[in-house]
């Protein structure tokens, strides 16, 4: 009599799916992915109309920050350019906004009320306007908008302190459910406007 053939036990594959998914998830949730380093705010749109405004606005009232194809930054201020490292842009940007030691090569001065403050001589006709060429590297731009912004808040950080016993960052955060801190943060912004025109990216030469 011929023997009967065992049969192999076949191996329950019905859970399989659904262990490679949480294998997905698990690896998901615990593996490190770079991700580039955003903006603490939203940027406006190009307006082609602004670098007509830009041209019409006095020398001594515009910061042009220009950064090349190579990733270096020309700074004019006061009508002289002069390149300058990522590292320096704040201070320079800070002189400027404030024109603390009111230089003629500064943004013009002049007398504001503003509550809280009563009447004050600010820079409110000053404008940074913010150029790069088309082989500006995004890490390069993102750097230089970050010092930029920080610069502002460097110096309403410090008015806040100076006026208000506490920082801008601790406004900010008491405005959300505190009127009268909303209205400091106001005032803050108007002693100090946040002024950053950019223009369409050009082809200075260099990489394209």
């Amino acid at each position: 009599m011929a023997r009967s053939k065992k049969k192999v036990p076949e191996v329950n594959s019905s859970s399989t799916a659904d262990i490679a998914f949480l294998l997905l998830v698990f690896f998901l949730m615990t593996t490190t992915m770079a991700v580039n380093k955003g903006l603490s705010r939203q940027l406006p749109p190009y307006n082609p109309e602004q670098e007509k405004v830009d041209a019409k606005v006095n020398v001594r009232n515009m910061l042009t920050v220009l950064i090349n194809s190579e990733d270096q930054l020309l700074v004019t201020v006061g009508g002289e350019t002069k390149y300058a490292k990522i590292d320096e842009l704040r201070e320079i940007t800070k002189e400027f906004i404030t024109n603390r030691h009111n230089s003629p090569l500064l943004p013009d001065k002049f007398e504001e009320e503003i509550d809280y403050f009563g009447k004050v001589m600010v820079t409110k006709d000053h404008i940074i306007s913010l150029q790069n060429d088309r082989g500006t590297s995004y890490s390069a731009y993102i750097e230089v908008t970050n010092e930029l912004i920080a610069a502002y808040n460097d110096v309403r950080n410090e008015l806040s302190k100076e006026k208000f016993g506490m920082t801008y960052a601790e406004l900010e955060e008491r405005a959300e459910h505190d009127v009268e801190a909303k209205n400091k943060l106001k005032a803050l912004k108007t002693y100090y406007p946040l002024k950053i025109s950019e223009c369409e990216p050009k082809n200075y030469g260099g990489k394209k």
